[in-house]
């Protein structure tokens, strides 16, 4: 059965609504920590799970020349405006093997049931010496289990170490109570970048008062 592409019920309501809501600055760290852990560099970017291609132009502005892919042609119809795209199945990248210098996922291993494979996929595209950066919820704050109602503390529940799909949310003005959301605890995220192959090189989290978001840099030998 072919994967479905959630995102494309609500892709007018995320261009339009959602995104003018995330304001201006950078409040959770999304585009320091890309721009820390990615860094400058030629060659092509791939962005795995682009979405709207929002991230293109910081990426673009590195040095760098994005590409992306998505599930989502609801998500696509926005993105083509901003970088080259192809619609495709994450866990399937339409990429040569060992073709890439490097390739970023900005916001979206939630939204993929099976990362690992994801990873996987990320560690044949790259060529060596190609560089992979993570830039994802953190999994130890955010999820169905953490209530972030209070802006000066998080409530953690039962919930953290089951790894399930939800749509639980704390909000009913974001994403996940639309599209759910898949939780990957700390220890399974990073074993998996491992299984892919890939060299954990640096790490870095963003907002406060608790971290909002996790990011990681890997590097395939």
């Amino acid at each position: 059965m072919a994967p479905t592409a959630a995102y494309d019920e609500i892709a007018d309501w995320y261009e339009h609504d959602f995104l003018p809501t995330t304001g201006e600055g950078d409040p959770i760290g999304i585009r320091r920590q890309l721009t820390e852990l990615l860094g400058p560099g030629r060659g092509l970017c791939l962005e795995v799970g682009c979405g709207t291609g929002v991230h293109a132009a910081q990426v673009g502005g590195l040095g760098w020349t994005p590409v992306g892919v998505d599930l989502s042609g609801g998500m696509l119809a926005y993105a083509k405006e901003r970088l080259p795209i192809a619609r495709a199945d994450a866990t399937r990248l339409p990429v040569l093997s060992a073709s890439v210098p490097a390739a970023v996922a900005m916001m979206v291993h939630t939204d993929m049931p099976d990362y690992p494979a994801v990873l996987r996929e990320v560690g044949r595209v790259l060529r060596p010496g190609g560089v992979f950066v993570h830039v994802g919820v953190h999994p130890a704050f955010c999820g169905g289990f953490a209530d972030r109602s209070d802006p000066e503390a998080v409530i953690i529940r039962p919930g953290y170490l089951d790894g399930r799909w939800t749509k639980n949310s704390w909000t009913d003005k974001g994403v996940r109570n639309r599209v759910g959301a898949s939780h990957f605890p700390l220890p399974v995220l990073l074993r998996a970048v491992l299984d892919a192959g890939l060299t954990l090189t640096d790490f870095a989290e963003g907002g406060a008062p608790s971290p909002t978001t996790f990011s990681f840099r890997a590097v395939k030998p």
